[in-house]
């Protein structure tokens, strides 16, 4: 097929508020809900905040800019986009692993993602509330140690990702992003006044506003640029796959800014919808991973009317798990799309249905296989690692890599959209050249602890 009818052929956004709404629910999914307060809690609050708005500015923005850039000049999917820019070189690899990522991603993303739906359903019917707050723990513990039931609900989440994205671009994805992403806002905007409304809550914004940089740490700094990667659906190929669907009157400085500070505006509200809650009930805003599904509860079953903002809550998760996934699937059915000259249906249902598949082991290695292990992990966290430790992060360094240095300035400048010569420009160019490689070469060796190595080495650490 040729690259004239390939183009032609293409579907692209029917209108910038839905590439917009698109790119934001990308963006915004658990890591923002789910991830983020539990590690602002554990690393400081507001003092870890501001390093990852740091890290946002110095890395989300640039890299976000440089996918945008890469999809909308070719048109192509992940790995297209690549071979489109630099023919017969390798670079088409760093496609390669944003389609791995997708997929490895996509396959735990569900998993708890079904633990989400099956909680929004717990707390409409009010057995979620009538579990003693003592309990909540080996209630979730129970849960996701059973074999079938959360495999059941993984099922549903992604029969509900394969159906939108089947769709296609705007009768699909862009479609139920116009409905959902308004509809995220509101039910946000309702929880947040819930808990500023409470008292007590004023300590929760306290600890969430002022910075305590005591409790930063080399490590906090280093998750918060991991998770800089993983929130802005980075490194993976979808703001590539997304950039390729953009006509060319769309600014994209403009887009990849607006993204990623409403990615980051959506964590910091989680944030206040969360941290005033959890201090007006003495609840301890470190409580890690179990943040969402046993500390929360507890919180809701003290709150006045907790029932109604359970539901919101669980409701709010559900939501944007969804608007995220189905950004992770469309990567790799572009690209089969393209490969293999699938039909959207045909790609669409084949992927999701492996990517159900392959997700499953990830369930039941929290219970019935919870003895399996991979280099000492359990298969969820070991591919949770792989994909958002080494993937995210290998794919990001390419990238930047390959507009600052591979396709040249000159053509650098030409599909940034910046404007040729000027500061910004300048500046983008040396921050994909030399700070984002460095940093991002930071979190690879730490995340692969070959950074201690390092450091013992030249005697920086004992």
């Amino acid at each position: 097929m040729s690259k004239g009818l390939a183009q032609q052929g293409r579907e692209q956004w029917k209108s910038r508020t839905g590439f917009m709404l698109a790119a934001m629910g990308s963006a915004i999914g658990l890591g923002n809900i789910w991830k983020f307060p539990y590690i602002t809690g554990e690393y400081g609050g507001a003092a870890f905040i501001i390093v990852y708005l740091i890290c946002i500015a110095l890395i989300g923005i640039p890299i976000m800019l440089a996918e945008f850039a890469i999809g909308r000049n070719t048109q192509k999917d992940a790995v297209g986009s690549f071979q489109e820019l630099t023919p017969g070189k390798p670079w088409f690899i760093t496609g390669i692993f944003g389609v791995i990522s997708a997929f490895l991603i996509l396959s735990f993303y569900g998993v708890v993602a079904g633990w989400a739906l099956s909680y929004t359903t717990k707390a409409m019917s009010g057995d979620l509330l009538a579990i003693p707050p003592d309990k909540l723990g080996d209630h979730f513990g129970g849960f996701i140690g059973t074999s079938l039931g959360p495999i059941l609900w993984q099922l549903l989440f992604m029969a509900i990702v394969i159906v939108i994205v089947v769709k296609g671009i705007k009768e699909g994805i862009e479609k139920w992003n116009k409905i959902l992403m308004p509809a995220l806002g509101v039910l946000l905007l309702i929880l947040v006044v819930r808990g500023l409304t409470l008292p007590g809550s004023s300590e929760g914004v306290a600890f969430l506003f002022s910075p305590d940089f005591s409790a930063l740490t080399g490590e906090a700094i280093l998750v918060a640029l991991g998770h800089a990667f993983f929130s802005l659906s980075l490194g993976m190929g979808t703001m590539i796959t997304y950039g390729s669907y953009v006509p060319k009157n769309i600014n994209l400085p403009t887009a990849a800014t607006g993204v990623s500070l409403a990615d980051t505006g959506f964590a910091l509200v989680a944030g206040l919808a969360i941290f005033p809650a959890l201090f007006a009930f003495g609840m301890d805003p470190g409580a890690g991973p179990g943040l969402i599904f046993i500390t929360l509860p507890a919180v809701f079953d003290l709150m006045p009317f907790g029932q109604f903002f359970s539901v919101l809550f669980f409701l709010l998760i559900s939501v944007a798990a969804l608007t995220s996934a189905i950004s992770i699937l469309e990567v790799p059915v572009a690209y089969f799309m393209r490969k293999f000259e699938w039909t959207r249906k045909k790609a669409t249902w084949i992927l999701g249905t492996i990517i159900f598949l392959f997700g499953i082991p990830s369930s039941l290695s929290l219970g019935a296989w919870s003895g399996f292990t991979i280099f000492g992990k359990g298969f969820f966290d070991a591919v949770d690692f792989l994909a958002s430790y080494i993937l995210l992060p290998l794919g990001g360094l390419l990238t930047a890599l390959f507009v600052g240095w591979a396709i040249g300035k000159k053509k650098a400048e030409e599909i940034g959209g910046l404007a040729a010569g000027g500061f910004v420009n300048k500046l983008w160019i040396v921050t994909l050249r030399f700070i984002a490689p460095v940093l991002i070469l930071i979190v690879l060796l730490s995340s692969t602890g070959l950074l201690d190595v390092i450091l013992k080495a030249i005697g920086l650490k004992g």
